[in-house]
């Protein structure tokens, strides 16, 4: 009898030890030091021109070589992941989260973007998107000492979920063994009405930020240093007097047609 329940217990021990060890993805992340999310609108108000500066603007800046020696100098690296997304129900992970630790990694996920296709043009949704996006990050694989989830846009919410209560439920998680400092980050594509709502409804968290662009045109300018200062905790100067005055001159436009729209 004594040698059944040993042997019992043993298979039973065993049989834990398998299960702890399937279940557990957590004990066996890789460790990085940047988890990021981009959220990136494609919702109907953005055309196809705006849409191929959009991306490319995205491309362009993990081809950077600031951006590339930034990565380069992290002690784990970054894993980044690209979606896109519209209205209440339209979110889709075009590229899954990847690991980048030097310019070749930085390159090729560049690519992987570069090849992607327009997945929505719907309604403005980006409480949804960052519902989606949120718990992405504890199903990676990766195991990160920062979550950021970084939204860019051309308009204020129109659809889906109230997007403070969905920014504030991202920002109330508490992971354990990763995720210590979790924000939200911002570039709105427009004037000062959509600046002040990004700033209002979208960003949050420690050392979250906004980087306007007044215009599709200088969107891969703002998505360059936003990137820059994500991945390496640079500064972002700030707009002067006379850019002030353009996007509230940009913002009066874009109001205009988000109406006519």
């Amino acid at each position: 009898m004594r040698h059944k329940t040993t042997r019992k217990r043993g298979l039973l021990g065993a049989a834990l030890a398998a299960l702890m060890l399937g279940s557990g993805p957590a004990a066996w992340a890789v460790p990085v030091d940047l988890e990021l999310a981009l959220l990136v609108d494609v919702s109907g108000s953005v055309d196809d021109n705006e849409y191929n500066l959009q991306k490319q603007g995205y491309v362009n800046a993990f081809q950077d070589p600031t951006v590339q020696s930034l990565i380069a100098s992290l002690p784990n690296g970054v894993a980044v992941t690209y979606i896109e997304w519209s209205g209440e129900n339209q979110q889709e992970q075009l590229v899954p989260w990847t690991l980048l630790t030097d310019a070749a990694s930085a390159n090729a996920f560049a690519a992987a973007i570069a090849s992607t296709t327009r997945a929505f043009s719907g309604l403005t949704a980006p409480g949804s998107a960052i519902n989606y996006a949120a718990p992405l990050f504890s199903q990676n694989g990766f195991e990160g000492a920062r979550w950021v989830i970084d939204v860019s846009g051309d308009g204020d919410a129109n659809d889906g979920v109230n997007t403070q209560t969905a920014r504030d439920a991202f920002l109330a998680l508490t992971p354990v063994g990763e995720g210590s400092s979790i924000a939200i980050n911002g570039l709105p594509i427009g004037g000062q009405f959509l600046q002040n709502w990004y700033q209002n409804n979208v960003v949050g968290g420690p050392g979250s930020f906004l980087v306007a662009a007044s215009s599709f045109n200088d969107f891969e300018n703002a998505v360059l240093r936003k990137i820059r200062r994500e991945i390496g905790g640079g500064t972002v100067p700030e707009p002067t007097g006379v850019a002030l005055l353009g996007l509230g001159l940009a913002g009066l436009a874009w109001r205009c047609r988000r109406r006519a729209a």
